[in-house]
């Protein structure tokens, strides 16, 4: 089942940490999203939990007793260089550091404070070097989104659009671990196969069809045995939590390539992860009903079927992409929104996509993660990619400065952004996932 909501939720909770009080920020108490980050110029990696515009070293709280009597283990994980030990926790030893974190950072009204320690424990946000929150054995992309399936397969099969497996079985593919990037990384234009012209065999060069896609994150644990699974109604206890997703992908090459084993090198080139990972027992006052299918789609599956994931699957996440080219950010431009979407709305929960991705008996581990696909919906200004928005660069987009965007050109930021509200409790906001393509 997913985290009930609880004392750390209340609206009325305020921070010592006045930045942290400000209206829309991204990390208010209620929040308190966990990464990993080095300090003064040090090469060693440490735990961090996301307040205001400051950063609490867990570490330098360990070291001051701060985390004194909770569980050996969960003291233990936050002494490490990587959330994965935390990851590998089951969530009622995972809650008991959140109830601490919100004890030693409220105003008023907390058993222990790090207020009296806040030259040792808090670093600016502006001088913490942001790292991968976890060391990540896999990673597996899913194509959750009716709504970007549908769109894909309307350039493709007009006639057809998707395929007759989709509202069966969630789709996926195995992602490439070892390009996972942090926010903030320069994106690299790949290169590539694309297709041949008439009878002309294939090029080999810089893509031209250069594209975001804009998604969520999770990231998993403690994980199954080989051999076993999670059934539905386990799979929450396997979400540690989220983070924003930019899958990187070259359009052109993928044309070529991608039948008939799917997306390879169009995709392992770069994937961009926001630093902080939101964890599952702060998105507690944001989960909603799964997806409601359309009159006329089948019913899941028994195993992936449960009335908990029914009623309380979803999550009223709001997802916003901006850009800026070279030369709005030169002449003083904004950027520009281009796409706000909403994970609610995919077609399979991520709860789903746990036990769909261990029912053959794959073992999943702590640290692996997880995306959604693109999170797209049912309007033009709803589409999470530009092969959607601009439909395949026919519909190109017109820029302040009066370019034009089909797809990526060198020199262009892309910005995910993403935050829960609800009235009665604090929004919590994800932060950034940025990468300018160079």
């Amino acid at each position: 089942m997913s985290a009930p909501i609880d004392g750390t939720h209340e609206a009325a909770l305020r921070s010592w940490v006045d930045s942290a009080n400000v209206p829309d920020t991204d990390f208010p108490i209620q929040n308190l999203p966990l990464g990993v980050f080095g300090r003064g110029g040090q090469p060693r990696s440490r735990i961090g939990c996301a307040i205001g515009d400051q950063v609490l070293d867990l570490e330098a709280c360990a070291e001051h007793g701060l985390l004194r009597g909770l569980p050996e283990d969960v003291e233990a994980a936050c002494r490490t260089a990587s959330l994965n030990g935390l990851m590998g926790l089951e969530p009622r030893l995972r809650g008991t550091l959140r109830h601490r974190l919100s004890h030693l950072l409220r105003a008023e009204g907390g058993f222990v404070t790090a207020r009296t320690h806040t030259e040792d424990v808090l670093v600016p946000q502006a001088d913490a070097e942001m790292r991968m929150p976890a060391d990540v054995g896999d990673y597996t992309d899913f194509y959750a989104s009716i709504f970007h399936a549908t769109n894909v397969g309307r350039m493709l099969r007009p006639d057809s659009p998707l395929l007759p497996n989709y509202r069966w079985v969630p789709i996926g593919y195995h992602g490439r671990a070892s390009s996972l990037v942090v926010s903030g990384t320069a994106i690299r234009r790949p290169s590539g196969q694309t297709a041949p012209r008439r009878d002309e065999p294939p090029a080999f060069g810089p893509s031209r069809s250069l594209d975001y896609e804009l998604e969520v994150g999770a990231f998993l644990g403690p994980g199954n045995a080989p051999g076993t699974s999670i059934p539905l109604a386990e799979a929450e206890d396997h979400l540690f939590g989220l983070c924003l997703v930019n899958d990187w992908s070259a359009r052109d090459v993928q044309r070529w390539e991608y039948q008939p084993l799917g997306p390879f090198l169009a995709k392992s080139f770069a994937t961009s992860l926001s630093p902080w990972v939101v964890t599952a027992e702060a998105l507690a006052p944001f989960r909603v009903p799964a997806f409601s299918r359309p009159e006329g789609d089948p019913e899941p599956l028994p195993h992936l079927r449960h009335e908990d994931d029914a009623a309380r699957g979803g999550i009223d996440l709001r997802l916003e992409v901006k850009l800026s080219s070279e030369t709005m950010r030169r002449e003083g431009h904004p950027p520009i929104v281009v796409s706000q979407s909403n994970l609610k709305d995919i077609y399979w929960t991520l709860a789903q996509l746990v036990a769909h991705h261990s029912s053959n008996g794959c073992n999943l581990r702590p640290g692996d993660l997880i995306a959604s696909g693109t999170v797209s919906g049912p309007e033009k200004e709803n589409r999470g990619c530009l092969l959607e928005r601009t439909w395949r660069g026919s519909e190109p987009l017109t820029l302040p400065t009066g370019e034009e965007r089909r797809f990526l050109e060198n020199g262009d930021e892309v910005v995910l952004l993403g935050h829960c509200a609800r009235d009665g409790f604090a929004r919590i906001g994800f932060g950034e996932c940025r990468g300018v393509v160079v």
